[in-house]
């Protein structure tokens, strides 16, 4: 991780016994609970849900037994001072190859070629620190770090757990578009032919104010159309309490083939990316974070197209490579990007009919400046020709400004860049 200097989601319920024949009863109505989980959220929190049917049952224990799965692979098993679980699972065991396409194989060799920067170029530390190996625990070459899901974080979640890890169907990277409760401010470049991008981004430990919101800042790679055959990439830091049970920022990346619907998940939770970084826990907290009138601290992350085999790989900053999408996830994006977006994005649920106060980035207003409010830097996409260049025509929108603003520039320090977030709920945005 980057310090910028100067210039520069009631505690869960204990699943029940139940007597066999109130279980045959129950079946035979309407599969009402074999187990109660805690909502872990919606409305005041204290509601709870039931499992409502045997998909939802069946759900939990394939999670469940997949974690097991990967506990009995685990090589090594760390317990981060955060609670956080991070099982050190072979590379070849990581859930990707899960998928009957993926069985019996292992992760590709790193690309020979990587996009070319400018001579010019600063270089920037590439390993941000997180809470798992602060204390100098490290997962054995050949494995990857993988957090482990437990009980309590499907108790905890309020969705169907047939969704969990799993953007909602709503969910959108549209930038105009705020209906769902999504709101954004966001920098953006459409109409050519994008290959990758890559910007630092500095990293806040942003309050949510319900465990049914997040706030996130990310990096997503678009190609396709805004209906139900949307290809993104994503990559950032992310606060949510549901997710994580906590609000610390954590390193989080996710997918879809669909906008949404049916495909891609956040980090492992799913058949999809590829890890083959031992170093880097996805999902995991990321520490530091920055600090009002303190220290700044910053993430690079580079999304790009291998041109020879057409995986998209996430690599930090010039630094190591994390993993890679294959590309037979996708359809649109199994050739290019056609948009490419920075920036922000948290849920608004309206909490007794008011703006949320969830606040985006640090919580404070771009006219606040370094700092003080959140920042993407060296905002750069990867063209034809694996170059990367600045973000030219970079246009910059925020969806409700008096509740999230964005405001940019260009310095040569920077390059292309723009402060972004806010509070959420205040005088102007009640």
């Amino acid at each position: 991780m980057a310090c910028s200097c100067c210039s520069k989601r009631p505690r869960p319920m204990i699943a029940k016994f139940v007597p066999l024949l109130l279980v045959l009863f129950v079946a035979s109505c309407s599969w009402s609970a074999s187990a109660d989980r805690s909502s872990g959220g919606r409305g005041n929190g204290t509601q709870t849900t039931q499992f409502r049917s045997g998909d939802e049952l069946r759900a939990y224990r394939r999670i469940l037994a997949r974690m097991d799965r990967l506990k009995k692979a685990s090589v090594k098993t760390i317990q981060s001072p955060d609670g956080d679980v991070i099982h050190c699972v072979p590379a070849h065991q990581q859930p990707a190859f899960n998928h009957p396409k993926m069985r019996g194989q292992k992760p590709e060799d790193e690309p020979e070629e990587r996009p070319k920067m400018s001579a010019d170029a600063a270089e920037e530390e590439p390993v941000f620190t997180q809470a798992w190996s602060d204390g100098g625990e490290s997962c054995p070459s050949g494995t990857v770090p993988i957090r482990r899901t437990t009980e309590r974080d499907l108790q905890r979640y309020s969705g169907s757990l047939r969704r969990y890890g799993m953007k909602p169907r709503a969910s959108v990277v549209r930038r105009d578009s705020t209906s769902d409760g999504h709101e954004h401010a966001v920098g953006y470049v459409t109409g050519d032919q994008f290959y990758g991008a890559k910007a630092s981004l500095n990293v806040w430990p942003a309050k949510v104010a319900s465990a049914a919101e997040f706030s996130l800042s990310q990096i997503w790679v678009i190609s396709g159309t805004f209906g139900n055959d949307l290809n993104t990439i994503e990559a950032g830091w992310q606060v949510s309490p549901e997710l994580y049970g906590d609000n610390s920022p954590r390193f989080f990346t996710y997918w879809t083939s669909d906008a949404y619907q049916a495909t891609g998940c956040y980090n492992l939770h799913c058949s999809g990316f590829i890890q083959t970084n031992s170093r880097i826990a996805i999902g995991a907290a990321i520490s530091p974070a920055s600090a009002y009138n303190g220290r700044q601290f910053d993430i690079s992350l580079l999304l790009w197209k291998d041109p020879r085999r057409g995986h998209w790989w996430l690599q930090l900053g010039s630094g190591p490579l994390v993993g890679y999408w294959p590309s037979r996830l996708f359809t649109h994006l199994g050739g290019h990007a056609n948009m490419v977006q920075f920036g922000g994005e948290v849920v608004n649920t309206r909490p007794s009919g008011s703006h949320t106060p969830t606040q985006m980035g640090s919580g404070h207003f771009p006219r606040e400046g370094f700092n003080r409010a959140a920042y993407f830097r060296n905002v750069q996409v990867v063209d034809w020709d694996n170059n990367l260049i600045p973000a030219r025509n970079l246009r910059l929108v925020a969806d409700h400004p008096a509740c999230y603003g964005i405001q940019g520039g260009y310095n040569r320090a920077w390059g292309n860049y723009f402060y972004y977030g806010g509070p959420g709920r205040n005088v102007r945005c009640p």
